[in-house]
C-alpha cells in the first residue's frame, strides 16, 4: 500500500501535540492521506472533525491505526469487524492478540508495527 492516497482511522486520536496519535494524524495528513480522528469526547483535532465512534464512520476504511489500550479496544471488536478495514495497526502499547486473532479470521490484514516508523520509511 506504499504510497497510495487512503481512508486512515486513528482511533484513540488526541488533540495533545505531544501524543503519538496526534503526531500520526498530522504525519498522515502531510503525506496527503484522508484522515478521520475518532474520539469520544473531542470534536476538532488539527482542524479536522472528530468522530464519536467508529459506528458513524460511513465508507471504505484501508487502514485502522489504534492507539488505545488492548483494555479499551477489546470492547470495540465488533465495531471495527463491521467497520471492514482493509488493514488495522496495532502501535507499540496497543497489541491485542485476541483482537488480532478475530481480525486475521474477518480477512483482515493485522499488523504490529508503529504508524510514525511505516510513514517515514515511506512503508506506510
Amino acid at each position: 500500500m506504499a504510497n497510495e492516497k487512503q481512508t486512515v482511522v486513528v482511533l484513540g486520536a488526541s488533540p495533545k501535540p505531544e501524543r503519538y496519535s496526534n503526531k500520526a494524524v498530522r504525519l498522515l495528513l502531510e503525506h496527503g492521506h484522508r484522515v478521520i480522528p475518532v474520539h469520544p469526547a473531542i470534536k476538532e483535532i488539527e482542524q479536522l472533525p472528530v468522530v464519536p465512534a467508529l459506528g458513524h464512520i460511513e465508507g471504505p476504511v484501508d487502514t485502522l491505526t489504534v492507539y488505545l489500550s488492548p483494555a479499551l479496544s477489546a470492547p470495540l471488536q465488533s465495531d471495527i469487524l463491521k467497520l471492514k478495514p482493509k488493514r488495522v495497526i496495532f502501535n507499540p502499547g496497543t497489541e491485542n492478540p485476541e483482537l488480532k486473532q478475530a481480525l486475521e479470521r474477518e480477512g483482515i490484514v493485522a499488523e504490529e508495527a508503529c504508524t510514525l516508523v511505516l510513514l517515514n520509511t515511506e512503508q506506510f
